[in-house]
C-alpha cells in the first residue's frame, strides 16, 4: 500500500506542490487531479521517490525508506524527465529501456523478442511521436512492467496526449486489477473523465500545518535540481 501524508514541496513562489495526502492499494487506481501540470509533476515524483519533498511523509508498505519505494515504484512518462524523446523509434526506446532492469534479469529481455511476446512488433519502425495516444500508453506501461519488482505505477498526465478525457483509462483499470499481478496505479491527470467513479485525490488537498504553512511562506529560492535526485537506471 501506498500512503503519503501531507507531502509537500517549496517553490519559487507558489508551492510547487501543496500539501496532498492520499493512499492507493494493490489492486486501486487513484486519480491525483490537478490544474497545473507543474503540480502534476511533481506530485508523480515524489509518491515514485525521484524527487525529496519538504515536507510530510510517504511509505510504501509500512516502509518508510526512499530505497523501498523506488525499488517498488516505476514512474511513467513524466514531461521533461522520462517521457520518450521523439526522435527515438519504438525499437530504439525499448532497447534503452530494457537496459535499465536490474541486470539479473537483462539476459531475457532482449527488445526483438520482447517486442514479438508484448505484441509491439506492428509499431517497432515508428517514431515514438507517431504512436497513437493508447498505444503509447500501452507500450509505456508495459517496459515499466518488465521490471518484476514494480507493484506501484506512478503514470504522469496520461490525459496531456488525447482530446478524448477518458482514453487511457481503460488501460490503466486494467493494470490495476489485474488478478495475475495487482498493482496500486496512481495517475496525476487535469481532470477525472466523467464516467469515473473511483477513487480521487486533489492535488492540495490537506491542510497545512503551521509549520508547513510558515515554511512555504517564507519561500524564497527555486527547487534545486540535484534535488530531484534522478538515477540513470531509474528515469525510465
Amino acid at each position: 500500500m501506498l500512503l503519503a501524508q501531507q507531502l509537500h514541496v517549496r517553490g519559487r513562489r507558489d508551492p510547487l506542490l501543496p500539501a496532498t495526502s492520499l493512499h492507493a492499494r494493490r489492486g486501486e487506481l487513484v486519480l491525483a487531479c490537478g490544474d497545473r501540470q507543474d503540480q502534476r509533476t511533481a506530485l508523480a515524483l515524489v509518491l515514485s521517490g525521484r524527487m525529496k519533498a519538504d515536507g510530510g511523509s510517504v511509505s510504501w508498505d509500512g516502509q518508510s525508506g526512499i530505497k523501498a519505494l523506488r525499488t517498488a515504484s516505476a514512474l511513467v512518462d513524466a514531461p521533461g524527465v522520462n517521457e520518450p524523446e521523439p526522435h527515438l523509434s519504438v525499437r530504439d526506446l525499448v532497447t534503452e529501456d530494457l537496459a535499465l532492469i536490474p541486470r539479473r534479469y537483462r539476459g531475457a529481455l532482449l527488445s526483438s523478442p520482447w517486442l514479438k511476446v508484448n505484441r509491439f512488433e506492428d509499431i517497432a519502425h515508428l517514431w515514438t511521436e507517431q504512436l497513437d495516444p493508447s498505444r503509447r500508453l500501452e507500450l509505456l506501461t508495459a517496459l515499466a512492467l518488465a521490471n518484476p519488482h514494480t507493484d506501484l505505477l506512478v503514470v504522469d498526465s496520461p490525459d496531456r496526449h488525447s482530446s478524448d478525457p477518458g482514453s487511457w483509462l481503460p488501460r490503466l483499470e486494467q493494470l490495476a486489477s489485474d488478478a495475475g499481478r495487482p498493482l496500486a496505479v496512481v495517475a496525476t491527470v487535469a481532470a477525472p473523465p466523467p464516467s469515473w467513479s473511483g477513487a480521487i485525490a486533489a492535488i492540495g488537498n490537506a491542510v497545512p500545518s503551521e509549520h508547513v504553512a510558515e515554511a512555504e511562506a517564507g519561500a524564497e529560492s527555486p527547487v534545486a535540481t540535484d534535488e530531484l535526485e534522478l538515477e540513470t537506471e531509474d528515469a525510465k
